[in-house]
C-alpha cells in the first residue's frame, strides 16, 4: 500500500485537501493529513475546521511516496512559511519520490526548489507569475516525479491522476467509475 502525506496549513482549499484525501483513501493509499501548525486543528480558506490525523512534525522523518500539496492562497503562503515542509520537500526529491501540488501550491514547490529546470507544471492562472518556468494552462500536468493541477474545479481530476501513479490506472479508474466520474476517459 502506497503512503501519501498531505500538508494542511491554516487557509488550505477545502475541496482540494477533502478530495485528494477522499480519492486516495477510496482507492486504497493510506492518506496520512498533518498539520504543519502545533496544533491538529486546521482552519481552511471557508471557515471550516478539520482534524489532521497528526502533526508534521511527528511524520517528518517518515518515509512518503508521495507529498501531495493543497492550494489556497493564505495556506500556500503558510506552507511556503514551514522550513519543515521545504525541507521535506527536497529530501522527497532527492529519494526520487512523487511531488504533488494543486492551485496555488505548485508555487510551493517552486519556493522549496525541487523542480527540474526543463519540468512542465501547471497552477491557479493568476499564481504563473510566480513560477520560473513557463505555465502549461492544462488542467492538470504530469511531468516525472511531478503532478500539478490548476484549481478547485480540476481537484477531482488532480486526485486521480496522483491515484493513477501510485496504484495503477486499473484502480483509479474503478474509483472513478464508483464517483460516477467520467474524467479519466
Amino acid at each position: 500500500m502506497s503512503k501519501v502525506l498531505i500538508p494542511l496549513a491554516n487557509g488550505f482549499e477545502d475541496i482540494e485537501a477533502v478530495t485528494i484525501v477522499d480519492v486516495l483513501r477510496r482507492g486504497g493509499v493510506e492518506a496520512v493529513t498533518a498539520s504543519i501548525h502545533d496544533e491538529r486543528d486546521v482552519r481552511s480558506a471557508h471557515g471550516v475546521t478539520m482534524r489532521a490525523d497528526t502533526r508534521l512534525d511527528e511524520v517528518e522523518d517518515e518515509d512518503f511516496d508521495a507529498i501531495v500539496l493543497p492550494g489556497g492562497g493564505e495556506g500556500t503562503a503558510n506552507l511556503k512559511s514551514c522550513e519543515t515542509l521545504i525541507e521535506r520537500l527536497r529530501r522527497q526529491k532527492e529519494e526520487g519520490r512523487l511531488l504533488c501540488a494543486v492551485c496555488a501550491a505548485p508555487t510551493v514547490l517552486v519556493a522549496a526548489e525541487v523542480l527540474d529546470p526543463e519540468t512542465q507544471i501547471t497552477c491557479y492562472p493568476t499564481c504563473q507569475m510566480e513560477l520560473d518556468r513557463p505555465w502549461t494552462p492544462s488542467p492538470v500536468v504530469a511531468d516525472g516525479p511531478f503532478i500539478t493541477g490548476q484549481a478547485p474545479g480540476t481537484a477531482m481530476l488532480f486526485a486521480l491522476v496522483v491515484l493513477q501513479a501510485l496504484a495503477g490506472p486499473p484502480t483509479a479508474r474503478r474509483v472513478a467509475r464508483g464517483m460516477v466520474t467520467d474524467v479519466l476517459d
